[in-house]
């Protein structure tokens, strides 16, 4: 179930698996499509469920006013996300990877956590917004919408074992949802376009307009999404030639413009929504979801129009769900190389996020959801700087980036962006607690704050003056154009000890021949076999049942057909748990060599059968061979 990674490739399962190279007789356009996917998976994280709820109160509070605040944020998030793609496709590193490899083991710890809590923020809001939608939908009780959020984690499984491109063209089917819904209620509204013009002027009413658009800021550009770029344009097979790394950055380039561009209209449609149904009609409190859910039909006349802003809240939540936890894998990997199961992944996320959603409706009821929302988002702005100032340290590394290290105007550009959302965080988080330490009192809690304030203010700076500093030895370094040696030196090698797991069935005549054709005729073959009856798995050893014995007298019989062939075999039983127990024989017998069969079993069947060939090649040293039976 946890595996400790000794391969670097990120996102293993589905890394280099969309072929991108296509025959020249097929349209420009087919040629081009293999591209086309990942930025859309990032996108979803820019129109969850968070961001309704901070551009309802923006819109609700100050009409079109801030609508210039989602414009420079979409600006933002597109200038990160291609420097986030740029460092998966030149380095073929993901953001985290590239940080346990430039920064000390006890900082990468730091991060991680910070990356961590990012994703749990997130993650909360889509379980918020998810069992929000499903309680304007249907009436059931917003609590028991938070319980129902825990089975996604299946539909995440299934996904996964499609591939990547038809998780790909799920979650655009989900965008479409949300883009059309919105579409819909923005032609109902008619809103005024000279009025909502007027809102591309920058200006910041109030001290809760600033919060509002941090906390917009925070719901567009998340970190968790520069992690999950880095690797998800690592999917496809791409060149390591010059022209195929500038073909791939373009390309990318323009899939992150049209994706992202899509989110800003679904933002802006929202925001311009609730400016024009709920400020223009004086109903300035409107910041909750339920009360804009209850006030729409009413106000745009159309009973249809409640429900496809609950469909669309549904759609939003189940898609960024899929992009949480993806990210939740890559920062594990990359931080900590340790892997879990997906679905195990997705469960631990989904829980961490559960608990504080029910302790608040259970505590306060439905009233205190919607500022957890707002809270959340603004938590995910004040993770931002953790990720991008390493980014802009990796991409403008000349290098290990070569010709493809930004230009110095794109470094200023990105390193002024940082600056303005660090000063934001800190306006922020400094007039929030000047307030509260006017306040009489809660000395205790005052020390505290002003602690974590010195940490966060002393583990930027230090992030941003590490690299320029010092430079670490990379545990596994990548360049874009490795050399080779003029001659190769191949030490082929000749297996003494070939292991054979088998399963007493038909298939067993197809391992036992892939496992000759390894080797000679010096080479033992070891016959292993797990027994996993009742009395296996509580005596193991010891075991002395019906089952144990037909299953050593069956790999008596397939020794004595390979002696009575001229080949040297021997047989082992193992007891109670397959993989282990076949990482013990393999070991112990000191084999060369293991040959396993894979049945290619998915989604359900996974969890029934097991993983045994991943638990078992990820504990060995040697070669496996894995034969699809």
């Amino acid at each position: 179930m946890i595996q400790k990674l000794k391969a670097d490739a990120s996102l293993s399962e589905v890394h280099e698996s969309v072929e991108t190279v296509m025959p020249r007789n097929l349209p420009w356009w087919r040629r081009i499509l293999p591209f086309f996917g990942p930025a859309y998976l990032v996108s979803v994280g820019y129109m969850d469920p968070g961001n309704w709820a901070t551009d309802l109160q923006g819109g609700s509070k100050f009409g079109y006013k801030l609508i210039w605040v989602l414009m420079m944020s979409n600006l933002i998030a597109l200038l990160l996300q291609s420097l986030s793609a740029r460092l998966g496709i030149v380095r073929g590193r993901d953001l985290a990877q590239a940080n346990r490899e430039t920064y000390p083991k006890y900082l990468n710890f730091v991060l991680y956590i910070l990356a961590e809590i990012a994703i749990a923020a997130c993650d909360l809001a889509e379980v918020l917004g998810m069992a929000i939608g499903l309680h304007l939908l249907t009436g059931i009780p917003l609590i028991w919408g938070v319980g129902i959020t825990i089975f996604d984690t299946f539909l995440l499984l299934f996904l996964q074992r499609l591939g990547m491109r038809t998780m790909e063209v799920f979650v655009i089917g989900l965008v479409a949802v949300i883009g059309t819904s919105f579409l819909i209620e923005i032609l109902w509204a008619k809103p005024d376009l000279a009025d909502v013009a007027k809102g591309f002027v920058p200006t910041l009413p109030n001290k809760e307009a600033l919060y509002i658009a941090i906390g917009i800021i925070g719901a567009t550009v998340m970190p968790h999404n520069l992690y999950l770029h880095s690797a998800l344009v690592q999917t496809r097979k791409i060149g390591k030639d010059s022209g195929s790394i500038k073909r791939a950055l373009k390309l990318n380039t323009i899939d992150s413009a049209i994706a992202l561009n899509l989110a800003f209209f679904v933002n802006a449609g929202i925001l311009v929504l609730a400016g024009k149904v709920f400020f223009t009609s004086g109903m300035t409190d409107v910041a909750k979801i339920e009360d804009a859910h209850r006030l729409l039909s009413p106000l745009l006349g159309s009973a249809l129009a409640s429900k496809l802003f609950a469909i669309a809240l549904i759609a939003s939540g189940q898609s960024s769900t899929l992009t949480g936890t993806l990210a939740g894998q890559i920062v594990m990997e990359g931080y900590l190389r340790l892997r879990i199961n997906p679905w195990v992944r997705r469960l631990i996320t989904r829980l961490i996020a559960i608990v504080p959603a029910m302790i608040v409706i259970s505590v306060y009821g439905n009233d205190e959801v919607d500022p957890l929302l707002v809270l959340s988002q603004v938590i995910l702005s004040l993770q931002l700087g953790f990720a991008i100032i390493p980014l802009i340290h990796f991409v403008s590394d000349k290098q290990k980036m070569g010709p493809y290290a930004i230009r110095p105007i794109t470094k200023i550009l990105a390193w002024g962006i940082t600056a303005v959302l660090v000063y934001l965080n800190l306006q922020m988080v400094f007039g929030q607690s000047f307030d509260f330490f006017k306040i009489p009192g809660n000395i205790h809690w005052k020390i505290l704050i002003v602690i974590a304030g010195l940490l966060f203010v002393g583990l930027l700076l230090y992030i941003t003056i590490h690299p320029l500093l010092s430079r670490r030895k990379e545990l596994a370094s990548i360049t874009i154009h490795p050399g080779v040696e003029k001659q190769l030196q191949l030490n082929i090698p000749s297996f003494n000890k070939i292991a054979v797991a088998l399963e007493f069935s038909q298939k067993d005549e197809k391992l036992l021949a892939h496992a000759i054709a390894q080797g000679s005729p010096r080479t033992t073959y070891i016959l292993i076999h797990v027994v996993e009856s009742a009395s296996a798995r509580i005596l193991g050893k010891d075991s002395d049942d019906y089952e144990t014995q037909k299953d050593q007298e069956q790999l008596s019989t397939y020794k004595s057909m390979l002696e009575s062939r001229g080949f040297t075999a021997e047989y082992k039983l193992g007891f109670h748990q397959r993989a282990k127990e076949i990482v013990r024989i393999v070991k112990s017998e000191n084999a060369d060599l293991l040959v396993i069969g894979a049945h290619g079993h998915k989604g359900l069947q996974d969890l029934i059968y097991g993983q045994t060939v991943d638990s078992v090649r990820h504990e060995l040293q040697i070669p496996v061979l894995v034969v699809h039976v």
